[in-house]
Protein backbone atom coordinates (compact mmCIF):
# COMPACT_ATOMS: atom_id res chain seq x y z
CA UNK A 1 0.00 0.00 0.00
CA UNK A 2 1.06 2.93 -0.65
CA UNK A 3 2.02 5.25 2.61
CA UNK A 4 1.04 8.80 1.62
CA UNK A 5 1.81 10.54 4.90
CA UNK A 6 5.53 9.19 4.46
CA UNK A 7 5.84 10.71 1.07
CA UNK A 8 3.87 13.98 2.51
CA UNK A 9 6.24 14.11 5.39
CA UNK A 10 9.19 13.50 2.47
CA UNK A 11 8.18 16.41 1.18
CA UNK A 12 9.37 18.54 3.90
CA UNK A 13 5.68 18.93 6.05
CA UNK A 14 5.66 18.29 9.23
CA UNK A 15 2.58 16.09 10.46
CA UNK A 16 0.85 17.30 13.63
CA UNK A 17 -2.47 16.60 14.98
CA UNK A 18 -4.94 19.36 16.19
CA UNK A 19 -6.02 17.54 19.19
CA UNK A 20 -5.56 16.46 22.86
CA UNK A 21 -7.32 14.65 25.49
CA UNK A 22 -6.19 12.35 28.34
CA UNK A 23 -8.58 9.77 26.66
CA UNK A 24 -6.36 9.81 23.53
CA UNK A 25 -3.21 9.71 26.14
CA UNK A 26 -4.22 6.97 28.25
CA UNK A 27 -5.39 4.72 25.23
CA UNK A 28 -2.28 5.25 23.77
CA UNK A 29 -3.75 6.59 20.61
CA UNK A 30 -1.41 9.52 20.49
CA UNK A 31 1.67 7.42 20.60
CA UNK A 32 -0.27 4.88 17.75
CA UNK A 33 -0.47 8.32 15.59
CA UNK A 34 3.34 9.13 16.28
CA UNK A 35 4.55 5.60 15.54
CA UNK A 36 1.99 4.39 12.33
CA UNK A 37 1.38 7.84 10.83
CA UNK A 38 4.30 10.10 10.76
CA UNK A 39 2.79 12.05 13.49
CA UNK A 40 5.54 14.45 14.75
CA UNK A 41 3.36 17.35 16.65
CA UNK A 42 0.06 18.06 18.89
CA UNK A 43 -1.42 21.71 18.82
CA UNK A 44 -3.81 22.45 21.82
CA UNK A 45 -6.25 25.40 22.32
CA UNK A 46 -8.91 26.15 24.25
CA UNK A 47 -11.38 25.15 22.45
CA UNK A 48 -10.17 21.45 22.66
CA UNK A 49 -9.68 21.35 26.10
CA UNK A 50 -13.26 22.11 26.16
CA UNK A 51 -14.45 19.12 24.43
CA UNK A 52 -11.91 16.72 26.06
CA UNK A 53 -13.11 17.75 29.54
CA UNK A 54 -17.41 17.55 28.90
CA UNK A 55 -16.59 14.61 26.99
CA UNK A 56 -14.15 12.05 29.71
CA UNK A 57 -14.55 10.47 32.78
CA UNK A 58 -10.84 10.20 33.49
CA UNK A 59 -10.46 13.57 34.86
CA UNK A 60 -12.40 12.81 37.36
CA UNK A 61 -9.66 11.45 40.21
CA UNK A 62 -7.92 14.47 39.66
CA UNK A 63 -11.06 16.89 39.77
CA UNK A 64 -11.76 14.68 43.21
CA UNK A 65 -8.53 15.90 44.25
CA UNK A 66 -8.67 19.16 43.31
CA UNK A 67 -12.00 19.58 45.14
CA UNK A 68 -10.51 18.09 48.18
CA UNK A 69 -7.52 20.62 47.97
CA UNK A 70 -10.45 22.91 47.33
CA UNK A 71 -7.92 24.94 44.71
CA UNK A 72 -10.09 27.81 42.55
CA UNK A 73 -11.46 27.10 39.19
CA UNK A 74 -8.59 29.12 37.67
CA UNK A 75 -5.94 26.49 39.26
CA UNK A 76 -7.63 23.50 38.56
CA UNK A 77 -7.75 24.85 34.59
CA UNK A 78 -4.26 25.00 34.70
CA UNK A 79 -3.57 21.67 36.82
CA UNK A 80 -5.91 19.71 34.75
CA UNK A 81 -4.59 21.30 31.02
CA UNK A 82 -0.91 21.26 32.03
CA UNK A 83 -1.46 17.42 32.96
CA UNK A 84 -2.52 16.61 29.62
CA UNK A 85 0.39 18.43 27.70
CA UNK A 86 3.00 17.15 30.16
CA UNK A 87 2.30 14.03 29.51
CA UNK A 88 1.68 14.56 25.67
CA UNK A 89 5.21 16.07 25.76
CA UNK A 90 6.93 12.49 26.92
CA UNK A 91 4.81 10.43 24.18
CA UNK A 92 6.35 13.01 21.96
CA UNK A 93 9.83 13.04 22.69
CA UNK A 94 11.18 10.16 21.20
CA UNK A 95 9.93 12.49 17.66
CA UNK A 96 11.65 15.55 19.44
CA UNK A 97 15.11 13.24 19.75
CA UNK A 98 14.79 12.27 16.38
CA UNK A 99 14.67 15.64 15.38
CA UNK A 100 17.71 17.45 16.85
CA UNK A 101 14.69 19.24 18.64
CA UNK A 102 12.65 20.97 15.89
CA UNK A 103 9.43 18.43 15.70
CA UNK A 104 8.19 16.56 19.06
CA UNK A 105 6.74 19.56 20.53
CA UNK A 106 3.48 19.52 21.70
CA UNK A 107 1.46 23.58 22.38
CA UNK A 108 -0.55 24.66 25.32
CA UNK A 109 -1.72 28.59 25.14
CA UNK A 110 -1.72 31.59 27.32
CA UNK A 111 -5.08 32.22 29.11
CA UNK A 112 -6.79 33.87 25.82
CA UNK A 113 -7.93 36.39 27.72
CA UNK A 114 -4.79 38.03 27.95
CA UNK A 115 -4.69 38.54 24.15
CA UNK A 116 -4.20 42.21 24.82
CA UNK A 117 -2.18 42.86 27.99
CA UNK A 118 1.49 41.99 27.27
CA UNK A 119 2.85 42.08 30.06
CA UNK A 120 0.37 39.46 31.92
CA UNK A 121 1.12 37.24 28.20
CA UNK A 122 5.22 37.10 29.21
CA UNK A 123 4.46 36.33 32.70
CA UNK A 124 1.58 33.58 32.38
CA UNK A 125 3.90 32.52 29.45
CA UNK A 126 7.20 31.72 31.67
CA UNK A 127 4.89 30.34 34.52
CA UNK A 128 3.64 27.57 31.86
CA UNK A 129 6.76 26.95 30.64
CA UNK A 130 8.10 26.02 34.37
CA UNK A 131 5.09 23.86 35.14
CA UNK A 132 5.25 21.89 32.60
CA UNK A 133 8.82 21.67 32.35
CA UNK A 134 9.63 19.59 29.33
CA UNK A 135 12.10 21.01 26.56
CA UNK A 136 9.65 19.55 23.45
CA UNK A 137 7.21 22.25 24.70
CA UNK A 138 5.49 25.37 22.78
CA UNK A 139 3.89 27.98 24.74
CA UNK A 140 1.29 29.24 22.24
CA UNK A 141 1.05 32.95 21.97
CA UNK A 142 -2.00 35.13 19.94
CA UNK A 143 -0.29 37.58 17.22
CA UNK A 144 -2.40 40.29 18.70
CA UNK A 145 -0.71 44.14 18.55
CA UNK A 146 -0.27 43.27 22.09
CA UNK A 147 0.69 39.76 21.52
CA UNK A 148 4.00 40.93 19.18
CA UNK A 149 5.89 42.23 22.01
CA UNK A 150 5.47 39.31 24.76
CA UNK A 151 6.45 37.06 21.66
CA UNK A 152 10.13 38.70 21.65
CA UNK A 153 10.22 39.20 25.36
CA UNK A 154 9.37 35.49 25.55
CA UNK A 155 11.19 34.41 23.31
CA UNK A 156 14.36 36.42 24.67
CA UNK A 157 13.65 33.87 27.97
CA UNK A 158 14.67 30.62 25.69
CA UNK A 159 10.99 29.98 25.85
CA UNK A 160 9.85 28.18 22.83
CA UNK A 161 6.80 29.90 21.06
CA UNK A 162 4.00 28.84 18.73
CA UNK A 163 2.58 32.08 17.65
CA UNK A 164 -0.99 31.84 16.78
CA UNK A 165 -4.63 33.10 15.11
CA UNK A 166 -2.20 35.10 11.93
CA UNK A 167 -4.50 35.81 9.44
CA UNK A 168 -3.00 38.40 7.36
CA UNK A 169 0.26 38.71 5.61
CA UNK A 170 1.06 42.09 7.22
CA UNK A 171 0.57 40.48 10.55
CA UNK A 172 2.71 37.43 9.46
CA UNK A 173 5.36 40.02 8.50
CA UNK A 174 5.67 41.63 11.91
CA UNK A 175 5.43 38.02 13.83
CA UNK A 176 8.81 36.85 11.79
CA UNK A 177 10.01 40.49 12.59
CA UNK A 178 9.23 39.69 16.50
CA UNK A 179 10.58 36.38 16.35
CA UNK A 180 13.98 37.52 15.17
CA UNK A 181 14.12 40.23 17.41
CA UNK A 182 13.18 37.72 20.27
CA UNK A 183 16.42 35.58 19.27
CA UNK A 184 18.80 38.09 19.15
CA UNK A 185 17.54 39.22 22.46
CA UNK A 186 18.29 35.24 23.79
CA UNK A 187 21.62 35.25 22.32
CA UNK A 188 22.53 37.86 23.77
CA UNK A 189 20.91 36.89 27.30
CA UNK A 190 23.00 34.05 26.73
CA UNK A 191 20.53 31.45 25.42
CA UNK A 192 21.38 28.49 23.14
CA UNK A 193 19.25 29.48 20.22
CA UNK A 194 19.67 25.93 19.12
CA UNK A 195 17.25 24.80 22.39
CA UNK A 196 14.61 27.80 21.20
CA UNK A 197 12.02 26.64 18.81
CA UNK A 198 8.79 28.05 17.06
CA UNK A 199 6.28 27.70 14.54
CA UNK A 200 4.29 30.75 13.51
CA UNK A 201 0.48 29.48 13.11
CA UNK A 202 -0.93 30.81 9.74
CA UNK A 203 -5.31 30.01 9.41
CA UNK A 204 -6.16 28.60 6.25
CA UNK A 205 -9.93 27.25 6.16
CA UNK A 206 -11.78 29.94 8.04
CA UNK A 207 -10.12 33.09 5.21
CA UNK A 208 -12.46 31.08 2.88
CA UNK A 209 -15.51 30.67 5.01
CA UNK A 210 -15.22 34.76 5.88
CA UNK A 211 -14.47 35.58 2.05
CA UNK A 212 -16.48 33.17 0.48
CA UNK A 213 -19.42 34.66 2.63
CA UNK A 214 -18.95 37.54 0.82
CA UNK A 215 -18.65 36.55 -2.61
CA UNK A 216 -21.86 34.72 -1.89
CA UNK A 217 -23.07 38.59 -1.17
CA UNK A 218 -21.84 39.53 -3.86
CA UNK A 219 -23.13 37.21 -6.02
CA UNK A 220 -22.08 37.88 -9.68
CA UNK A 221 -20.79 34.62 -11.44
CA UNK A 222 -17.44 36.06 -11.30
CA UNK A 223 -17.71 36.86 -7.33
CA UNK A 224 -18.66 33.07 -7.39
CA UNK A 225 -15.65 31.86 -9.40
CA UNK A 226 -13.67 32.95 -6.50
CA UNK A 227 -14.78 30.77 -3.87
CA UNK A 228 -12.32 28.49 -1.82
CA UNK A 229 -9.66 30.43 -3.68
CA UNK A 230 -8.81 33.05 -1.07
CA UNK A 231 -7.26 30.89 1.80
CA UNK A 232 -4.63 28.91 -0.37
CA UNK A 233 -3.21 32.35 -2.50
CA UNK A 234 -3.16 34.13 1.41
CA UNK A 235 -0.87 30.69 2.56
CA UNK A 236 1.09 31.08 -0.66
CA UNK A 237 2.05 34.21 -0.33
CA UNK A 238 2.86 33.71 3.31
CA UNK A 239 5.27 31.53 2.63
CA UNK A 240 7.07 33.72 -0.26
CA UNK A 241 7.36 36.43 2.90
CA UNK A 242 8.52 33.49 5.07
CA UNK A 243 11.55 32.37 1.92
CA UNK A 244 12.40 36.40 2.23
CA UNK A 245 13.14 36.78 5.76
CA UNK A 246 15.08 33.16 6.11
CA UNK A 247 17.27 33.75 3.34
CA UNK A 248 18.46 37.32 4.60
CA UNK A 249 22.17 38.20 5.99
CA UNK A 250 19.91 38.97 9.55
CA UNK A 251 18.58 35.31 9.48
CA UNK A 252 21.99 33.64 8.73
CA UNK A 253 23.66 35.55 11.29
CA UNK A 254 21.32 33.83 13.94
CA UNK A 255 21.34 30.38 11.92
CA UNK A 256 25.23 30.70 12.41
CA UNK A 257 24.88 30.73 15.92
CA UNK A 258 22.47 27.59 15.84
CA UNK A 259 18.86 29.16 15.66
CA UNK A 260 16.09 26.82 13.79
CA UNK A 261 14.02 29.27 11.73
CA UNK A 262 10.19 29.86 12.56
CA UNK A 263 8.14 27.45 10.73
CA UNK A 264 5.29 28.19 8.57
CA UNK A 265 2.74 26.33 10.15
CA UNK A 266 -0.87 25.67 8.41
CA UNK A 267 -3.68 26.01 10.58
CA UNK A 268 -7.55 25.39 10.39
CA UNK A 269 -7.14 22.77 7.60
CA UNK A 270 -10.05 20.83 8.22
CA UNK A 271 -12.61 21.71 5.04
CA UNK A 272 -15.38 23.52 6.39
CA UNK A 273 -17.46 23.17 2.92
CA UNK A 274 -18.39 20.05 1.70
CA UNK A 275 -18.04 20.86 -1.56
CA UNK A 276 -14.82 21.29 -1.43
CA UNK A 277 -12.02 18.32 -1.22
CA UNK A 278 -11.44 17.21 2.12
CA UNK A 279 -7.26 17.57 2.21
CA UNK A 280 -7.32 20.47 -0.02
CA UNK A 281 -5.68 22.86 2.78
CA UNK A 282 -2.78 19.78 3.04
CA UNK A 283 -2.30 18.83 -0.80
CA UNK A 284 -2.30 22.59 -2.04
CA UNK A 285 0.09 23.67 0.71
CA UNK A 286 3.18 21.49 0.62
CA UNK A 287 6.48 22.86 0.66
CA UNK A 288 9.86 22.30 2.32
CA UNK A 289 10.13 23.42 6.23
CA UNK A 290 6.17 23.42 6.66
CA UNK A 291 3.75 22.21 9.55
CA UNK A 292 0.27 20.99 8.84
CA UNK A 293 -1.50 20.17 11.84
CA UNK A 294 -4.49 18.31 11.09
CA UNK A 295 -7.50 16.94 13.21
CA UNK A 296 -7.32 13.23 13.09
CA UNK A 297 -10.21 12.69 10.49
CA UNK A 298 -7.81 14.52 8.03
CA UNK A 299 -4.76 12.89 8.65
CA UNK A 300 -6.84 9.46 8.02
CA UNK A 301 -8.40 11.16 4.79
CA UNK A 302 -5.18 11.76 3.75
CA UNK A 303 -3.20 9.04 4.14
CA UNK A 304 -6.15 7.04 2.65
CA UNK A 305 -6.36 9.29 -0.59
CA UNK A 306 -4.22 12.41 -0.49
CA UNK A 307 -2.27 13.11 -3.27
CA UNK A 308 1.41 14.68 -3.07
CA UNK A 309 2.57 16.39 -5.78
CA UNK A 310 5.80 17.95 -4.37
CA UNK A 311 5.85 21.70 -3.98
CA UNK A 312 2.49 22.80 -4.53
CA UNK A 313 3.70 26.14 -3.51
CA UNK A 314 7.05 27.39 -4.81
CA UNK A 315 6.45 29.09 -8.29
CA UNK A 316 2.72 30.27 -7.82
CA UNK A 317 3.50 33.31 -6.00
CA UNK A 318 2.05 35.31 -8.93
CA UNK A 319 -1.10 32.98 -9.58
CA UNK A 320 -1.36 34.19 -5.87
CA UNK A 321 -1.41 37.57 -6.23
CA UNK A 322 -3.74 37.50 -9.14
CA UNK A 323 -6.22 35.99 -6.83
CA UNK A 324 -6.09 38.60 -4.38
CA UNK A 325 -6.76 41.08 -7.44
CA UNK A 326 -9.56 39.32 -8.51
CA UNK A 327 -10.88 39.69 -4.70
CA UNK A 328 -10.39 43.28 -4.93
CA UNK A 329 -12.20 43.76 -8.46
CA UNK A 330 -15.31 42.17 -7.32
CA UNK A 331 -15.12 44.28 -4.34
CA UNK A 332 -13.72 41.72 -1.21
CA UNK A 333 -11.77 44.32 0.87
CA UNK A 334 -8.75 42.05 2.23
CA UNK A 335 -7.81 44.04 5.18
CA UNK A 336 -11.62 44.01 6.66
CA UNK A 337 -11.52 40.28 6.17
CA UNK A 338 -8.58 39.66 7.97
CA UNK A 339 -10.04 42.62 10.69
CA UNK A 340 -12.74 40.55 11.92
CA UNK A 341 -11.00 37.12 11.29
CA UNK A 342 -8.49 38.18 14.57
CA UNK A 343 -11.14 39.80 16.37
CA UNK A 344 -13.28 36.71 15.90
CA UNK A 345 -10.45 34.59 16.44
CA UNK A 346 -9.84 36.16 19.72
CA UNK A 347 -13.63 36.04 20.83
CA UNK A 348 -13.84 32.24 20.04
CA UNK A 349 -11.26 31.58 21.88
CA UNK A 350 -12.13 33.44 25.07
CA UNK A 351 -15.81 31.66 25.01
CA UNK A 352 -14.09 28.24 24.55
CA UNK A 353 -11.93 29.41 28.09
CA UNK A 354 -14.75 30.34 29.85
CA UNK A 355 -16.89 26.93 28.06
CA UNK A 356 -14.10 25.47 30.19
CA UNK A 357 -14.19 27.40 33.28
CA UNK A 358 -17.35 27.00 33.66
CA UNK A 359 -17.28 23.25 33.36
CA UNK A 360 -14.50 22.91 35.44
CA UNK A 361 -16.12 24.57 38.43
CA UNK A 362 -19.48 22.38 38.04
CA UNK A 363 -17.48 19.52 38.01
CA UNK A 364 -15.56 20.63 40.92
CA UNK A 365 -18.99 21.35 42.75
CA UNK A 366 -19.71 17.97 41.76
CA UNK A 367 -16.61 16.11 42.82
CA UNK A 368 -16.94 18.01 45.97
CA UNK A 369 -20.46 16.73 46.62
CA UNK A 370 -19.16 13.08 46.27
CA UNK A 371 -18.13 10.96 49.64
CA UNK A 372 -14.87 8.93 50.19
CA UNK A 373 -12.28 9.17 47.17
CA UNK A 374 -12.86 6.53 44.19
CA UNK A 375 -10.37 7.65 42.31
CA UNK A 376 -7.31 6.41 43.36
CA UNK A 377 -7.47 3.16 40.88
CA UNK A 378 -7.70 5.77 37.89
CA UNK A 379 -5.16 7.72 39.04
CA UNK A 380 -2.87 4.87 39.05
CA UNK A 381 -4.21 3.67 36.15
CA UNK A 382 -3.00 6.71 34.40
CA UNK A 383 -0.15 7.48 35.81
CA UNK A 384 1.03 3.79 34.89
CA UNK A 385 -0.43 4.77 31.37
CA UNK A 386 2.02 8.47 31.62
CA UNK A 387 5.03 6.40 32.40
CA UNK A 388 4.17 3.93 29.62
CA UNK A 389 4.26 6.80 27.49
CA UNK A 390 7.27 8.67 28.40
CA UNK A 391 9.08 4.87 27.84
CA UNK A 392 7.88 4.72 24.42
Amino acid sequence: MTDRLGELSAAGVAIWLDDLSRTRLSSGGLDQLRREKHLVGVTSNPTIFAKALSDADEYDWQLKDLAIRGVDVEEAVRMLTTYDVRWACDVMRPAYDASAGVDGRVSIEVDPRLAHETEKTVAEAGALWWLIDRPNLFIKIPATEAGLPAITATLAEGISVNVTLIFGLDRYSQVMEAFLAGLEQAKANGHDLSKIGSVASFFVSRVDTEVDKRLEKIGSDQAKALRGKAAIANAKLAYERYGEVFSSDRWQALADAGAHPQRPLWASTSTKNPDYRDVIYVEELIAPGTVNTMPEPVIHAYGDHGETRGDTITGSYDEARQVFADLASVGVDMADVIAVLEREGVEKFEASWLELLDGVRKSLAAAGRGTGHPGAAARNNAQAAEQAGGNA
